[in-house]
């Protein structure tokens, strides 16, 4: 059983665990599909966002910013099904997702959430996102963090210890003061578990079945909740 009173700081993974990060990838997918009269499922769709992903984050020869994994993943999907993606004087749909993310929002509990859990830990980010297209994000949140650690500063993606690292580097603090939250196993439970951070599943698919827009894995968190409001009500 964790003791809350441990830690000192809670971070987040931000999208897919504050952020709704499936109901705005899907969207921006789903309608660059639909102007090719492409049918395909919701969750075909989010499983190809993963591997494509993932596979562009695990590319160690060179870093690239987020926006351009976003604009690759379009590309990807192009090929996928033998279609290239258009350029308009309205916009590009390369950049369907990127011009998207600013407007993703913050699952129903997020908000009170993290205003709760500031009057008993500061707060920090780790995500895989690049500083500009966090500013967009962060105004939905409505919360003031203590700690920003993107993929970006870091020069790596999770699930690379190197950006848990350096969060502890920055923060000044050992790994047991640390509570990480988050929803995806594969770029954070293990990871940080593998350092001896204590973390907590956000299981926001428990209604749903596969793992939608983050690779399956395997790991074993501290905690488990359904959503973060749980979370709260765990602490106390």
């Amino acid at each position: 059983m964790l003791d809350f009173n441990q830690f000192e700081v809670v971070s987040f993974d931000c999208y897919g665990t504050l952020i709704d990060w499936e109901r705005g990838i899907l969207p921006a997918l789903k309608q660059l599909l639909s102007n090719r009269e492409i049918d395909f499922s919701d969750d075909g769709t989010l499983e190809l966002f993963a591997e494509f992903e993932s596979e562009l984050e695990k590319d160690k020869s060179d870093y690239i910013e987020y926006r351009k994994i976003l604009q690759e993943i379009v590309k990807r999907f192009g090929q996928r099904f033998n279609f290239e993606p258009t350029e308009t004087e309205s916009g590009t749909e390369i950049n369907c997702l990127v011009d998207s993310l600013k407007n993703w929002q913050p699952f129903p509990d997020t908000v009170a959430a993290l205003s709760a859990l500031k009057q008993k830990y500061k707060l920090a980010v780790i995500s895989n996102i690049d500083d500009d297209l966090f500013v967009g994000t962060a105004k939905h949140l409505k919360v003031e963090f203590d700690w920003l650690i993107t993929a970006q500063q870091v020069r790596s993606y999770k699930p690379s210890t190197r950006n848990f690292e350096i969060a502890l580097e920055t923060m000044g603090i050992p790994p047991e003061k640390l509570l990480h939250v988050a929803q995806s196993v594969y770029h954070d439970i293990v990871p940080a578990a593998s350092m001896g951070i204590s973390t907590v599943w956000v299981n926001r698919r428990h209604d749903k079945t596969g793992f939608g827009a983050t690779l399956p894995a395997n790991g074993k968190p501290d905690l488990e909740v359904p959503d973060l409001k749980t979370l709260v009500e765990a602490i106390g």
